[in-house]
């Protein structure tokens, strides 16, 4: 449990202000979307790294340690020097620690778990230790992070203290021979797993449909905060992000009772719709209290989302292959969506503006629900 409150310490620290902190270097919106696109093209190959070794030796605590000294040696430089490469490269060597850090832990957790765990629960600590860091950093009277060397204080501080609770991760249980060649069914009846096999259809098309959300979700994470400061006139970015979570902490804690009921792919694809009505309302609505409606439905789009794709996964990857198949959520489903969305986000905030760029993006979860229908009525008609 204490390794996941810092460890979201260092999201509250990381998620709502990263783009603020690369806006106050003085780049403009589309450099900040170039970097940010940086950011998460290295978030990618990290996960694959430490995921493949900490699989291979059974040994996650490790990682962790190193991913965290990462975070620091990479913000720590960021607003010395300022010049657009050597931001570029700080911002790589963070982006490898920070995207690191969520696999080892989700897969040390759901090992330690087991088949049925409660995932959503012990996540849950990790969305109230955001809320409430996150609330700090919007109230704090000392070193408010409304500056880019304060913001990069905040990240060193927090992943300092993720490093000490450190001592608090058990060792993760040894995966059996007989687990390793257990093939388990996933939901759905889409496939039969064969014996430690990681690639199969099911699996492919939860990526495409965690693609799909996640690209949408890049406007709310990464333009967001400029959209309150910048469009709306508003300080308010880590109370909206505070809200956002406080909404997300009642679905994820009993999201495992949802999963039973209605798989893990129909909420994913449910959390993908509601993506979608999130974004129109940024965008037909720039106001104030519509915006305080919005943030209240990030309960579906990732306290709903996030414990269905780990679970999505824990069903159609063996567990010794576990970090490495949180890792192909969180890059390939995530980091990868998040790239190609800050680069094309940041352009069209230039040209066009914010409320285009929640109306463009709207576009995207629709696909995703397009296509599970559809797979979906083909299953129907093939049984």
């Amino acid at each position: 449990m204490p390794p996941y409150i810092t460890s979201y310490f260092v999201f509250a620290a990381v998620t709502p202000y990263l783009s603020l902190l690369i806006r106050g270097l003085g780049y403009s919106p589309a450099v900040v979307g170039m970097l940010l696109g940086v950011f998460e093209g290295a978030g990618i190959a990290g996960p694959f790294i430490f995921g493949y070794f900490a699989d291979r030796w059974g040994r996650y605590k490790p990682g962790l340690i190193l991913v965290y000294l990462l975070v620091i040696a990479g913000a720590a430089p960021l607003t010395f020097l300022t010049h657009p490469v050597l931001s570029a490269v700080f911002l790589a060597i963070l982006a490898i620690g920070f995207r690191s850090s969520l696999p080892l832990l989700d897969a040390i957790t759901t090992i330690n778990l087991g088949k049925g765990g409660n995932y959503g629960k012990i996540r849950t600590a990790g969305s109230v230790s955001f809320i409430v860091f996150v609330l700090f950093l919007q109230l704090t009277p000392i070193l408010r992070p409304n500056t880019s060397a304060h913001i990069s204080l905040w990240i060193g501080v927090t992943s300092a203290l993720a490093l000490l609770s450190m001592s608090f991760i058990p060792a993760a249980r040894a995966v059996t021979s007989a687990s390793r060649h257990k093939a388990s069914s996933p939901d759905g009846g889409y496939i039969r797993r064969g014996k430690g096999r990681l690639w199969s259809p099911l699996l492919v098309l939860g990526l495409v449909i965690m693609f799909l959300n996640r690209i949408a979700m890049t406007p709310v994470y990464t333009f967001f905060p400029l959209y309150l400061v910048e469009s709306l006139h508003w300080d308010a970015v880590g109370l909206m992000f505070a809200l956002g979570s406080a909404s997300e902490v009642p679905v994820m804690y009993i999201s495992h009772r949802l999963i039973r009921r209605f798989g893990p792919l129909p909420l994913l694809t449910f959390s993908a719709a509601a993506v979608g009505i999130r974004l129109g309302i940024y965008a037909l609505f720039p106001f104030k209290g519509a915006v305080i409606a919005a943030q209240l439905l990030h309960s579906l789009c990732f306290g709903l989302f996030h414990p269905s794709a780990v679970a999505f996964i824990t069903d159609c990857v063996p567990p010794e292959r576990r970090a490495l198949g949180i890792t192909l959520y969180l890059s390939l489903g995530s980091g990868l969506p998040s790239l190609v969305g800050n680069c094309i986000g940041g352009f069209i905030v230039d040209f066009v503006g914010y409320q285009a760029l929640f109306s463009v993006f709207t576009v995207f979860p629709f696909i995703a629900l397009g296509l599970y229908l559809a797979v979906e009525l083909t299953k129907r008609n093939m049984a």
